[in-house]
């Protein structure tokens, strides 16, 4: 018989609203399984104190330096014992998903059966850097858990200053609007710097994030030091028998505004004959008119991706967004693949060499200028980077004049 709840009203009042609560996922798995009995009571005072008890220390694997997010409780009695004994630990274990998140059933059973038996049984799928997030284990049962999982195929993730895991869409498996080949892009860029993850070497964390198409359904704008983002680069496709199908079941005021003035460069115009006139000049890959109608319109056959670099949330300067550096690479060939690895390993080693303690790419870009970064990796300026040099707010561009026109002098030269 396992110990009984503690009093948690503040907790309670979450699960009274008309929405699921986390608490009551909790409740059940405090079910003879004192260690989330007792995490209950801690989270229960965190609530009540308006402050968290946790700290860190050093948890680890035989042979990893990182991927253990270790947490120790400080809520202590008088005698310096712990209030909440069964949570006094509880680690986390940051996995690597496989690419793209696909998996069976038997190996969900699998993790599931390995965490009951080792852990607390709270998994997330999956935290904000895409690990599956095995959360609440004791020291001692760090190593055999780890051993199981990696029994299974499953790997450590990042966790500190290091590469951390990669993301990607679901991609060509379930979705039409994929553009390149995300698994595999996601997969060599996790297996060229697995060292890099699993040993904390770098000023502060780097990210991987994958998207097929210009939805970005890794959210990898925001958040990727390096996002790649599939595209095209000749005309969208448009079936102009399904335009007309959709004008006739959705009416033509339903098109003009839900679709054609929704555009963001009004490079769409529906004609008299319920044709659609597209001006691919100006189209800018959004994706919307895709998504709305998508028996009648999709991505171009030139495929490739999108390089961004420099996304993330707040942290020294704010949130940044990725700043394009790349704005047409074709994936297609091994050459091009090792193209792609080189790049994002000059971004990696300048990052390590020039970037402060605890700054991310993005804000070492706006501290020393985005030109310098793009000399620093071997990376020709474009001036596809930008569509409006002066008004962007996203980093200064004093000399863009000046590196566009020696482009120009190379274009022409061929």
């Amino acid at each position: 018989m396992g110990k009984n709840l503690h009093d948690t009203p503040m907790l309670d009042q979450l699960e009274s609203g008309p929405w699921p609560s986390f608490v009551t996922g909790l409740k059940r798995l405090a079910n003879d399984n004192d260690m989330m009995v007792d995490l209950l009571g801690q989270l229960e005072t965190s609530y009540e104190t308006r402050k968290g008890y946790w700290k860190g220390g050093t948890v680890g694997v035989i042979g990893y330096g990182g991927g253990i997010i270790p947490r120790f409780t400080e809520l202590l009695d008088d005698n310096k014992e712990p209030l909440f004994p069964e949570a006094a630990e509880f680690h986390t274990l940051r996995i690597m998903p496989p690419a793209g998140m696909h998996y069976d059933t038997n190996t969900l059973r699998k993790m599931c059966d390995v965490w009951e038996k080792y852990g607390s049984g709270l998994i997330a799928f999956h935290g904000q850097s895409g690990d599956i997030m095995f959360q609440g284990c004791t020291t001692d049962n760090v190593q055999p858990a780890f051993d199981e999982l990696n029994e299974m195929g499953f790997d450590l993730g990042g966790a500190g200053p290091a590469v951390r895991t990669g993301m990607s869409c679901v991609g060509a498996a379930r979705c039409e609007h994929s553009c390149v080949n995300e698994q595999k892009v996601h997969r060599m860029l996790v297996n060229a710097f697995l060292d890099d993850m699993h040993r904390p070497a770098l000023p502060y964390k780097f990210k991987f994030k994958v998207s097929g198409c210009g939805n970005d359904c890794m959210n990898s704008i925001q958040r990727a030091d390096l996002a790649t983002i599939g595209t095209w680069r000749d005309d969208m496709k448009v079936d102009q028998d399904e335009v007309k199908a959709y004008v006739a079941d959705k009416g033509r005021k339903y098109v003009i505004d839900n679709v054609i003035t929704r555009c963001p460069t009004q490079a769409l115009s529906l004609n008299d004959d319920d044709t659609l006139a597209v001006d691919n000049s100006n189209c800018v890959r959004c994706m919307h008119c895709i998504n709305v109608m998508t028996k009648a319109l999709s991505p171009g056959d030139d495929k490739g991706v999108t390089l961004l670099v420099g996304g993330k949330r707040t942290l020294k300067i704010g949130d940044l967004m990725g700043t394009v550096v790349v704005p047409f690479m074709k994936l297609e060939d091994d050459d091009d693949f090792e193209a792609l690895e080189e790049l994002a390993g000059e971004m990696i080693d300048f990052f390590a060499e020039n970037a402060l303690e605890h700054e991310r790419t993005g804000e070492m870009i706006e501290r020393i200028g985005l030109i310098n970064f793009l000399e620093g990796i071997g990376l020709e300026v474009d001036p596809n980077m930008v569509n409006q040099t002066r008004t962007s707010n996203y980093f200064r561009a004093d000399d863009w004049d000046e590196e566009a026109g020696k482009w120009n002098e190379r274009k022409a030269a061929g």
